[in-house]
């Protein structure tokens, strides 16, 4: 029997999370449709007997009925998960994060699943300047993004109270680390700014660069997944942020990249844009307190383990 379903399995987040579970001898089935997902984020796992890769698309209900069989928890990490794309496309953002998360929690619930964990986003507080976020803060999306990962947590919610469907819902916080793409036209941005430095471009920075996010590497994000996974019926139905809570202003990234990479950059500044938030920083007692959940791997910590796998494949340096 498959143990665990990674929705998203080829993209960022969802890659680390099949890596840390296949590292621990789980038994893993991951998805993809490659949209946002690369191919070259599960190429280590294809000769694993415990992965199974199946490729698809869950807004098709009946291949997330398929996919779903066997299986006692779903990670369900796939989504369009771009601000600025949803901003430009947003029936497409609006079709995979919420008919695509609606197709798996009805998939799940006909399943009998044990544990479905949705990965929602701290884009959802939009740009309320109160700090730091606390998840009974009202949500004020301010993006497409925002607005159809908000709708998932609902959804997510709903399926506990109304049909029993163990959920657990994870707001992640800015997050970064190895396999995230660099390249892409919506890349975030600090493997964005990775890239520039080892390209010895200089880096862009929308706005002042004085606006602030709660930076979290994977694989803290990562850790969450598992905790939220094997968490008690008090979690159910529960919305937890998944962050640091540490706040770092984009010049002050600049100025550690600077001093990782021993390079001296000055960034570009541009016109803000639209559906940007200007501040963010979690509160993260409620996690620590109901899922045990410690970031172990801080924020300086992270870029460096960043800046080292980059520095390390030629894709990130095309």
């Amino acid at each position: 029997m498959i143990k665990y379903l990674i929705t998203g399995g080829a993209g960022f987040i969802g890659s680390n999370i099949v890596k840390k579970l296949l590292d621990n001898g789980e038994l893993v089935r991951a998805v993809d449709n490659f949209a946002t997902g690369r191919k070259e984020n599960i190429t280590e796992f294809l000769d694993n007997k415990n992965f199974d890769f199946i490729e698809g698309d869950i807004t098709n209900i009946d291949f997330c009925k398929r996919i779903i069989k066997n299986i006692d928890f779903v990670l369900h990490e796939a989504a369009v998960p771009s601000v600025q794309r949803s901003v430009e496309d947003p029936l497409t953002s609006n079709d995979a994060n919420v008919n695509g998360t609606l197709n798996m929690l009805v998939a799940s619930r006909d399943e009998n699943i044990k544990k479905f964990i949705y990965a929602s986003s701290s884009s959802i507080y939009g740009d309320n300047p109160e700090l730091p976020k606390r998840e009974d803060f009202p949500v004020r999306p301010i993006s497409p993004y925002a607005l159809t990962k908000y709708v998932g947590e609902r959804y997510a919610q709903i399926f506990w109270q109304i049909y029993g469907l163990p959920t657990v819902c994870l707001r992640y916080f800015n997050v970064f680390g190895p396999k995230q793409n660099p390249n892409s036209q919506y890349s975030a941005v600090i493997p964005k700014f990775i890239n520039n430095f080892l390209k010895d471009e200089t880096p862009v920075i929308f706005g002042t660069g004085e606006q602030s996010r709660d930076f979290t590497f994977v694989e803290n994000v990562v850790d969450a997944n598992l905790l939220a996974v094997n968490s008690k019926e008090k979690a159910n139905g529960q919305v937890f942020n998944i962050a640091c809570n540490q706040e770092n202003s984009l010049n002050q990234l600049v100025t550690l990249l600077c001093g990782i990479t021993r390079k001296n950059f000055v960034p570009e500044y541009r016109q803000g844009r639209q559906g940007d938030v200007l501040h963010s920083l979690a509160d993260i007692s409620k996690a620590k307190e109901i899922l045990g959940y410690e970031p172990r791997t801080q924020f300086k910590q992270g870029l460096e383990k960043s800046f080292e796998y980059y520095k390390s494949f030629k894709i990130n340096t095309k």
